[in-house]
């Protein structure tokens, strides 16, 4: 028996006992995703309230939710004009004779489906155009509230606004009307095929179909005409000239065609309309072949040609406006144009009255590297095995009255870590991380361990350390998980000799108490145990969104943020510390990095409290017109940067990611002669360094306590060395402030073009090459241990260069380095090695010959450099001190020679009374 024969023996199923297990299963689905929509959106809300941000949240929801209307309605609305008209123009009645050749009770139960086919696709294509519609809720926001750049695009005199808040939405619109046009098109094809299909007729353009077709396609054509004007204005960010930004042929070949094209879509739409109320489609025919043969020359062929045959044998002649062009505007898109210029005048080595009129530089030499430094921290400093250091932060701090350069971690909990990993346990009891660890970044114990100056569990400060009267850590860069806290179950807060000490929460958070919060958080975080556990009470609250970035992320998802947020010890609390920036990728002519964007701006500072997760944003760079157009749609959300208290502003730093964006700009980008530029004649490069190992690594930014030249006091620097191309010697460097009032002024210094000095990948060969050295490395050398030598800092000092390297030891049976020797070495001068700076800085003062007895051994009380006498404090007595003794010297030659003198007027003989001679 046959298929067909089996299908008449037995009818069809009655379209009820389809829809008999179809809507229930329907049901579910929808009742499981608005289930987790809807847990979502008030667990968001709670979150939102909680913070103080409320309005944030209701904006962007209100956005999101009225374009997601806007845009199903509207593609309900053309759906069903389109689906109406083509079951108007149709052939109707069910031939058992169709193409098919099925029964009649088939063909009659097809269409049924037909037509519930076109009402759930229908339903379906509303909600995912209504989707694509909400998600454009950001580009909404900016284009409704923009703000100004004062900025004009070198080739429309357009502000650059209309390029980064107003063209992303208008292409936006015509790609998504584009879209329905083209999805109705097919829509409304399917529909004609299927009617004529099922009515056993030949298919034929019949006029209405032509009329009905003829409309979509002058839909279609004038949304083409539309994006063809926006590639017009998107020329500028073209990557096909000498630079990027619309260059020659773009501008004589490819705009002209473009333009062109605009014309010629509407043109077409003009015939594809007459075509409506004509016969045949000849017209429409030779207008899309004209069409499409403008596309392909205007935009293909003739730019290559022109780009091949006249641009490229003569193109810095025809390109050199475009280069300019792209210099001007790059250097604006990345701040590059903010950098003051200076030659930095060298001198020759290091001298005394050099490490006498520098004691903030000298005093801050950074020994210590983050990573070595972390696994100390974690071998000395955990005391627990849930407690772990993530990363080590430098910043700067007031200790005992002199600025000081430190190193900063936090202890964290880490939930993996857990002994025992309960539900309890994670979610109930160990709930914080507790206090840091603060160590200088140049003394070190003769046991090569740091010196701290806050250390163990209570943070005891040490030697004028700060002072952390709230240790516990509830948000940080560990706390990845959700907990509740205020519950039954006593909260870990940290251990003692006596025994664990426990308490509770006391910051805010959002309540869980209450049958409909339980099932939503149960619901939003895929764990039952929230809503059936009874360790909840009604002071309960849930913590969330407790990792830093992600918190921030949370609340700003249009920021981008830096990747290393810091902690920061101010009026007895913890704050962390996270850099935000705006970007885009639509600033004309301003070429883009690898990671696609091309304006940046640290716009924002965010302030988190880590204990009960606070936050403060704070408007760094005010003349940012993105930032601006943020505020007006946020109203509530920014505050102006001298709001922020000052003891965090004191600690506001330069970020090293938009610093190495803006250096790795400027390596191609300080060359503004566009005959330069284009020749590549003084291309810089980022300098070479040794580091924890025998392959050379790219160096990275680091900062420095110093004093800038013609500056009076040393203040927190964030500088980065450049070296010529493919050369190793040092042409410059790059300084950024970090202190008040000179936050964020750039200075890129260079050196005189006719000395040499030498470069990091010169002072690490040389450092390779001493042979002084190589026993010592020989002896760390040998099985059982190994030696890691440190970053390399070059470090200019009043007119010379000091280069500092820090060398670790690393034994088999340690999980973390030790810091053994200081390798100091100065512009014209040979490499020493001494097993402490001070050792360091008197050997390099005297040379080859000893050194200078600096407070004995220059060395505290532990058998390292004391935080109480500086370097510095003790070389000045000790010249002091040699200047008293050469005179005293001076005294006792000249009491010499009167003898003498005396003794040879006598003849020789001597004096019956004897003199004493010293």
């Amino acid at each position: 028996m046959t298929f067909l024969d089996e299908f008449e023996r037995r009818p069809p199923p009655r379209l009820s006992s389809i829809l008999r297990w179809v809507i229930p299963l329907g049901l579910l689905v929808a009742l499981w995703i608005g289930g987790s929509v809807a847990a979502n959106i008030y667990t968001d809300w709670l979150w939102f309230d909680n913070l103080g941000y409320l309005s944030v949240f209701t904006t962007v929801l209100g956005t999101r939710v009225l374009l997601f209307v806007l845009g199903a309605l509207f593609f309900l609305a053309v759906f069903a004009v389109n689906v109406i008209l083509a079951e108007r123009y149709s052939p109707h009645g069910i031939s058992p004779q169709a193409a098919l050749n099925l029964p009649l009770e088939a063909l009659t139960w097809a269409r049924r489906l037909v037509t519930i086919g076109i009402v759930l696709g229908a339903i379906l294509l509303a909600l995912i155009f209504g989707a694509a519609a909400s998600g454009t809720w950001e580009v909404a926001l900016r284009f409704t509230n923009a703000a100004a750049f004062n900025t004009l695009d070198p080739l429309f005199s357009r502000d650059v606004s209309f390029f980064i808040f107003d063209l992303p939405l208008y292409r936006f619109v015509q790609g998504w009307l584009l879209g329905v046009v083209v999805v109705n098109g097919l829509v409304v094809l399917g529909i004609y095929a299927v009617n004529f299909a099922l009515g056993g007729f030949q298919f034929t353009v019949t006029p209405a179909l032509r009329a009905h077709l003829s409309a979509v396609g002058v839909g279609i054509f004038l949304l083409l005409a539309f994006g063809y004007w926006l590639s017009v204005q998107e020329i500028v960010f073209s990557n096909r000239g000498a630079a990027f930004g619309a260059g020659y042929a773009d501008v004589t070949i490819r705009l002209p065609a473009l333009r062109l094209l605009i014309a010629l879509s509407g043109g077409v739409a003009l015939l594809l309309a007459a075509n409506i109320y004509l016969k045949g489609t000849l017209l429409p025919i030779i207008g899309l072949g004209v069409w499409f043969a403008v596309l392909a020359l205007g935009t293909g062929v003739l730019p290559a040609a022109v780009q091949r045959f006249q641009v490229d044998p003569s193109e810095f002649g025809l390109e050199e406006p475009y280069i300019q062009r792209s210099i001007q505007m790059t250097r604006e898109g990345f701040a590059l144009n903010r950098i003051e210029e200076q030659i930095y005048p060298v001198g020759g080595g290091l001298t005394a009255e050099l490490v006498a009129e520098n004691p903030g530089t000298i005093n801050n030499i950074r020994l210590w590297d983050n990573r070595p430094l972390r696994d100390v921290y974690n071998q000395i400093q955990f005391f627990r095995l849930q407690y772990s250091f993530l990363d080590i932060d430098v910043d700067r701090y007031i200790v005992n009255g002199q600025f000081r350069q430190v190193m900063v971690g936090t202890r964290e909990l880490v939930e993996s870590q857990l002994p025992a990993p309960t539900w309890v346990n994670r979610k109930l009891q160990f709930t914080h991380g507790y206090g840091i660890a603060m160590s200088p970044v140049t003394e070190f114990t003769s046991d090569g361990l740091p010196l701290f100056l806050v250390k163990d569990i209570p943070p005891q400060p040490i030697d004028g350390g700060p002072v952390v009267d709230r240790p516990e850590i509830y948000f940080g860069e560990a706390t990845e998980e959700w907990v509740i806290v205020r519950s039954t179950t006593p909260e870990f807060d940290h251990p003692t000799d006596a025994g664990p000490v426990y308490a509770s929460y006391e910051g805010p958070g959002v309540s869980i108490d209450g049958f409909l919060r339980r099932l939503f958080f149960a619901w939003r975080f895929s764990d039952l145990n929230i809503f059936i556990t009874g360790e909840i009470t009604p002071d309960s609250q849930i913590l969330y969104f407790r990792q830093i970035q992600e918190r921030v992320g949370h609340l700003v998802p249009f920021l981008e943020l830096d990747s290393d947020p810091y902690i920061v010890v101010a009026d007895g609390q913890l704050y962390w510390m996270q850099d935000a920036y705006t970007t885009s990728d639509r600033f004309p002519y301003s070429e883009p990095t690898l990671a696609g964007f091309n304006y940046i701006r640290n716009s924002v500072k965010v302030v988190i409290n880590a204990y009960d997760g606070s936050m403060q944003l704070y408007i760094a760079d005010e003349t940012d017109a993105i930032i601006q157009t943020y505020a007006e749609v946020f109203p509530d959300l920014f505050k102006p940067l001298d709001e922020m208290p000052a003891s965090l502003r004191s600690h506001i730093r330069y970020p090293e990611d938009f610093f190495f964006v803006q250096a790795q700009k400027y390596l191609k980008f300080h060359m503004v002669e566009p005959q330069v530029f284009y020749n590549q004649e003084d291309l810089w490069s980022l300098p070479q360094e040794v580091f924890f190992g025998d392959e050379l690594r790219g160096m990275e930014p680091y900062y420095l306590i110093m004093r800038l030249p013609d500056e009076e006091h040393e203040e927190f620097v964030l500088i980065m060395p450049f070296t010529p191309s493919q050369k190793p010697n040092l042409v410059g460097w790059l300084a950024a402030r970090n202190d008040e009032p000179n936050y964020g002024r750039l200075t890129a210094f260079t050196f005189p073009k006719d000395r040499q000095i030498d470069g990091a990948e010169q002072v690490e060969a040389a450092i390779t090459a001493n042979s002084d050295f190589a026993s010592e490395f020989l002896a760390w050398n040998r099985p059982g241990s190994r030696s890691l030598r440190g970053n390399l800092l070059v470090i200019p000092v009043g007119g010379t260069i000091l280069y500092a390297e820090p060398v670790y030891l690393q034994a088999e049976n340690l999980d973390y380095p030790i810091l053994t020797t200081v390798i100091l070495a100065s512009q014209g001068q040979r490499q020493v090695m001494e097993t402490s700076l001070p050792r360091a800085v008197d050997s390099l003062l005297r040379g080859a010959r000893g050194r200078l007895a600096v407070d004995g051994d220059g060395l505290g009380d532990d058998g390292a450099p004391g935080l109480g006498g500086t370097i510095i404090e003790r070389l000045r007595a000790e010249l002091d001190r040699m200047q008293q003794t050469a005179g005293d010297l001076q005294d006792q030659l000249g009491g010499l020679s009167d003898l003498l003198l005396e003794f040879l007027l006598s003849g020789g003989e001597p004096e019956p009374t004897p003199t004493a001679v010293p």
